[in-house]
């Protein structure tokens, strides 16, 4: 892989790197391209959010009511699998043919899902769809720097992690309206439908070229992720996942620990095998990655805390479920509108400062809805509470593409920026199981009252922002080293290499 055709070398220090428009990246030239990026990862947050709505009449159909929480549970943990393997595969099939293997499994899972007879089956489908929805998500940020020009890079970014706002609208109308008519199953043949959609553009713009050596003994081919780490990462986000189905007792104060200690051997054994799912960067505290990879992971985590968003509007508000629904889905829409105005800013120190400052919305927005929440709250206590959560969810999405952006730049070569542009997916997956851990146990200490349980768990995640803030500062000053380091770079990170 190769970055885009027209990079150059970095532009004098105190002026801005060229910077791309909203209209270039959806343009003739790229739009695509940005139709497939965004399309990928748009089947896949869909999916989810789809799947929520369509589950109780899917259970009231073929039963199976005890593994209710598993249906989502078997969709994530195929997702962090082939999540954790896209550095792995996209050398080796090349862009194309990995999207159409991400696609084709996407396609039969969700087609076996369409016509489970029963819940085993439709499990069985759940974690070949997900395997293909981890592949895909990950896709739209590893080929990003493969099919765009860097200077749309902050604007790819900003389409792709913005299709998971679209998604939280777009997934529970669509499911809600299939579900409303006993009409489960219609609703995944349109996603299906969908899917072959997206499968039609990817010949018009993703290549078939796979890496050198890919056909031979495999010279040029990166080492592929270790089975022992993604073994482990696997287990981690299991132990994290029953933490959070069996939240009842004292299993999650077991588990949760147990889940923390296995993930940090997963990164153990990745670093000491020379970074195949993180790159070897992303283990050196010099180096900006570490840093923009926790702040990645906190910003997600915080996001997680939309889950409970509906059941507070319910039972505070007494909103009905479809507004309630959509009070939820504030956040997501507060991240979409924050990354729009933020991926066009152009001067390095202007984004720097706007990446480090972003996060201390999300503090200020969730310490707002958590002190607001309380019962009987009127319409113009929602309009406020609901305020507040865009505001969170606005500092999330203006910090979002600067810091993946930088992730995808932080690599000490072009193999290492693939492979940590490709493990952007992998942090998210994992920080949103752990997010959505975090908020259940937030949620369960506040007590019975439900007051309680908003106030603690909003302004307790709201924390993740300082946090966030910090990891983003010492990523920024990481980044400046780097580029005061290396001749021509400026405090955007060093000079792009010639194409």
């Amino acid at each position: 892989m190769t970055k885009g055709s027209d990079l150059h070398t970095s532009p004098p220090p105190d002026s801005p790197r060229p910077h791309g428009s909203w209209g270039e990246l959806l343009g003739a030239r790229h739009r695509k391209a940005a139709v497939v990026l965004a399309g990928g990862v748009g089947l896949y947050a869909t999916n989810v959010f789809l799947m929520t709505s369509l589950l109780p009449g899917a259970v009231a159909d073929i039963g199976g009511d005890r593994f209710y929480a598993w249906v989502t549970t078997v969709f994530l943990l195929a997702s962090v699998i082939s999540s954790s393997l896209v550095s792995t595969l996209l050398p080796r099939l090349g862009a194309r043919g990995a999207y159409f293997a991400a696609l084709g499994s996407f396609a039969v899972g969700t087609a076996v899902c369409a016509l489970a007879p029963a819940m085993p089956v439709l499990l069985a489908g759940r974690f070949v769809q997900g395997l293909g929805g981890g592949l895909l998500s990950g896709l739209g940020y590893a080929l990003i720097r493969s099919l765009l020009p860097e200077r749309l890079w902050p604007l790819g970014t900003a389409l792709v992690s913005g299709m998971w706002g679209l998604g939280t609208f777009l997934g529970p109308a669509v499911g809600g309206a299939f579900a409303q008519f006993d009409l489960w199953r219609g609703a995944l043949w349109a996603l299906l439908a969908a899917t072959a959609l997206v499968g039609a553009v990817v010949p018009l713009a993703v290549p078939a070229a796979r890496a050198a050596g890919a056909d031979g003994a495999g010279a040029g081919v990166p080492p592929a992720a270790a089975p022992l780490t993604v073994g482990l990462l696997l287990a981690g986000v299991l132990l994290v996942a029953l933490g959070n189905v069996l939240g009842s007792g004292g299993a999650p104060a077991v588990l949760l620990p147990a889940a923390a200690v296995v993930l940090v051997l997963a990164l153990a054994h990745d670093r000491r095998r020379g970074g195949r799912v993180l790159p070897r960067s992303a283990f050196r505290l010099r180096s900006p990655l570490p840093w923009c990879y926790a702040g990645i992971a906190l910003l997600a985590v915080a996001s997680q805390i939309e889950a409970f968003v509906p059941l507070f509007g319910q039972r505070l508000a007494g909103l009905a479920p479809l507004l309630a629904g959509f009070a939820g889905a504030a956040i997501a829409l507060g991240w979409t509108l924050g990354e729009i105005p933020s991926a066009v800013l152009a001067r390095p120190a202007v984004r720097s400062v706007v990446a480090s400052a972003a996060p201390l919305l999300v503090t200020a927005g969730f310490l707002a809805a958590g002190l607001w929440a309380g019962h009987g709250m009127g319409g113009g206590a929602v309009l406020g509470w609901v305020c507040a959560l865009l505001v969170g969810g606005a500092g999330i999405g203006i910090a979002w593409p600067h810091l993946a952006t930088r992730v995808m730049g932080g690599g000490a070569s072009e193999e290492e920026g693939e492979t940590a542009a490709a493990a952007i997916n992998t942090v998210q997956l994992v920080a949103n199981a752990v997010g959505s851990a975090v908020a259940g146990v937030l949620v369960r200490l506040g007590g019975p009252d439900t007051a309680g349980q908003a106030r603690l768990s909003l302004c307790g995640i709201g924390l993740a922002g300082v946090l966030g803030a910090w990891c983003v500062w010492r990523g920024t000053a990481a980044w400046r080293r780097t580029a005061d380091a290396v001749p021509g770079g400026t405090a955007a990170g060093p000079p792009a290499p010639a194409p």
